[in-house]
């Protein structure tokens, strides 16, 4: 089998509240095109400075739990050494530490394998970026 490499850039509006964007449909169905039925991987990544990736639960409250959290670990104040932007701002700029800017998924058969709750999530809490790009690139 020869190996491929396929890629795709998604454009995604998250809006200008913080988010969690679930990716899931649109990875399996750039996965439907790209993996041809092989095995492989699916690497998600923003490339973003303020914006991450997570597999996660979401529709049950596990979104806006993780957006609470992040609220109390990074809030939006005055104590940030990177200010610009609104007010709080120098948080986003640490998102990326605790929610990475990527993740690697395995495709088995061309299917992404998730766990019966999980699903690939952009998380954006910079309000004053709505307009996001995500690439998607499957190896198989």
């Amino acid at each position: 089998m020869t190996d491929s490499f396929q890629t795709k850039v998604l454009a995604v509006t998250t809006g200008r509240t913080e988010t969690v964007h679930d990716l899931t449909r649109d990875c399996e169905e750039f996965l439907r095109e790209a993996s041809s039925g092989r095995d492989g991987l699916l690497n998600v990544f923003v490339p973003h400075a303020t914006a991450g990736v997570a597999i996660l639960e979401t529709g049950s409250g596990s979104d806006e739990d993780l957006l609470a959290a992040l609220r109390d670990l990074l809030p939006a104040d005055d104590r940030w050494r990177h200010r610009h932007g609104s007010p709080g701002h120098g948080r986003d700029h640490v998102l990326p530490a605790l929610v990475p800017p990527h993740a690697t998924l395995p495709v088995v058969g061309g299917r992404l394998e998730l766990g019966t709750w999980q699903s690939v999530c952009l998380v954006d809490t910079n309000v004053d970026n709505a307009d996001r790009k995500v690439r998607l690139s499957f190896l198989g």
